[in-house]
């Protein structure tokens, strides 16, 4: 591709003549660039592109994007950018001929519940026969492959591979996972999205974001602009008070969803045990029943958002019905492991004060004899959630393992430390190794408990003192509960 085209509708800083160059791809990384590649020289979090310019240089690249000035005595065309995030994820949408001009791209953000919408719908447009691409927080996957995912939302130049690789693989929708990170990043700048889903907003990377309402800014964006407009639909959870706002202050009437209130997609009545979810919903213009085996009661808001998302792309309510019942269980995500103990043991992703409370109710409202929690908070992250997880696991169960999440390179014992600071009783032990601490609640537990491993959930590795090593939570759970004497 010619320069000139590759860099069309980026903001330049002043204009200038390109000379006719030939570019072969595109690369923010200075360690994979290749011949005839144009480098975006991107200040990071911890680096900056610009220090790699002459290494970019020397591997083959034949000009360079950046936010700062050309250097002196530089040999090669440099092109002065006013946002260069941005001018990265335009040039890749340019390079991959704007993927989702072709496709009906769907994205979810909100703190909690993105992945379960997301295979919830996933599940529901498959059902219509169609061709999907997913991007998720657990992994990406097309019609007939699959990788895990590194971040829940891409960098933008991999984002436009990806949504390129949907289209070569005949795809008609995509369902894609939107973080803050991302939207703060513009990781999906210059996407073009025909839904949008909000589930909600719960304290959450305010190492990051700084405020409440930084955080929910980085959120909005989806519904107002990514560089392609605002999405034709927005679909907003109104159980949630920042969805009250963004119902209200959204391009066009979004359409809204809610358990326990008026909305244009409800709950009319649902029962909700061991053996999963029976639920009948009011849609605009009918009802729906579902009976699903994931757990959960939270899960009604999950469905709810599927539902209307599957509803409003035209998915008949056959298709919406087969998709959500023949969803299986979503990693990480109230996970249940059953290896015939006489307890009940769950395995979840929370990693939050709120998504902890919720699964901790969620298991309360099941009616077992007690519930026992392991959990832990991860290191280089924000410190003040941690004796609120304390407080909270010490509210809504009965008796808690303190452990090791990925502490990072932080010292996990100090993170212990803080977090127990939040305990007002000495209903927790602590153990910093999180398979012997696996081992000890399994062995505490008896008949009609439920045992919640929270934090990791999906994940198969464990960050410690800067190296990274395999590490499932339900892996170590079967061994150990097969050590036990139970079978699968």
């Amino acid at each position: 591709m010619q320069l000139r085209d590759l860099i069309r509708d980026v903001e330049l800083v002043e204009k200038v003549q390109f000379p006719t160059i030939e570019i072969s791809g595109i690369s923010y990384d200075s360690r994979k660039v290749k011949a005839e590649h144009i480098f975006v020289a991107i200040e990071g979090i911890k680096t900056d592109g610009n220090h790699y310019v002459e290494q970019a240089m020397s591997f083959g690249a034949r000009a360079v994007l950046s936010e700062n000035p050309k250097p002196k005595d530089f040999q090669w065309p440099w092109i002065q950018v006013r946002r260069s995030r941005q001018a990265l994820a335009q040039t890749a949408a340019n390079f991959h001929a704007h993927p989702t001009q072709e496709l009906r791209l769907v994205g979810i953000t909100g703190t909690n519940g993105k992945t379960s919408i997301a295979y919830l719908l996933e599940s529901i447009l498959k059902a219509t026969g169609a061709r999907v691409g997913l991007i998720s927080t657990i992994e990406c996957r097309g019609p007939d492959w699959a990788a895990p995912s590194e971040h829940t939302t891409p960098e933008s130049l991999d984002v436009q591979a990806l949504l390129h690789r949907f289209c070569q693989s005949q795809c008609r929708d995509v369902v894609m996972e939107v973080s803050s990170h991302a939207l703060a990043m513009d990781r999906v700048y210059a996407c073009r999205f025909s839904v949008a889903i909000f589930s909600n907003l719960t304290p959450e990377h305010l190492d990051y974001h700084h405020s409440m309402d930084s955080y929910f800014e980085a959120k909005r964006r989806l519904f107002v602009d990514t560089g392609c407009g605002p999405p034709k639909i927005a679909i907003v959870n109104l159980d949630d008070s920042r969805g009250k706002i963004l119902a209200k202050t959204s391009p066009g009437r979004p359409l809204t969803f809610s358990k326990n209130q008026s909305a244009d997609f409800q709950v009319i009545e649902y029962r909700s045990g061991w053996d999963g979810i029976q639920v009948r919903f009011k849609l605009p213009c009918e009802e729906l029943e579902v009976n699903t085996g994931l757990l959960g009661s939270f899960n009604l808001s999950n469905l709810l958002a599927a539902v209307a998302a599957g509803s409003c792309l035209g998915v008949a309510k056959d298709a919406l019905k087969h998709g959500i019942e023949s969803c299986g269980p979503i990693p990480g995500r109230f996970e249940e492991i059953n290896c015939g103990q006489a307890f009940h043991l769950i395995v979840d992703y929370a990693h939050t004060p709120d998504a902890l409370q919720t699964v901790l109710r969620t298991a309360r409202e099941l009616l077992p004899r007690r519930v026992l929690v392991l959990f832990g908070c991860g290191g280089e992250r924000d410190r003040s959630k941690r004796p609120l997880m304390a407080s909270i696991a010490e509210q809504w169960s009965d008796w808690v393992m303190l452990t090791s999440d990925n502490p990072r390179s932080e010292d996990p014992l100090a993170i212990i430390e803080e977090v127990q600071a939040g305990f007002q009783s000495n209903r927790y032990t602590n153990e910093p190794d999180r398979s012997q601490a696996i081992r000890r609640i399994l062995l505490q537990a008896a008949a009609g408990d439920v045992v919640i491993l929270a934090g990791k959930g999906h994940e198969i590795q464990q960050e410690l003192a800067g190296q990274v090593r395999p590490f499932d939570d339900r892996h170590v759970a079967r061994t150990i509960l097969r050590e036990m004497g139970y079978g699968d």
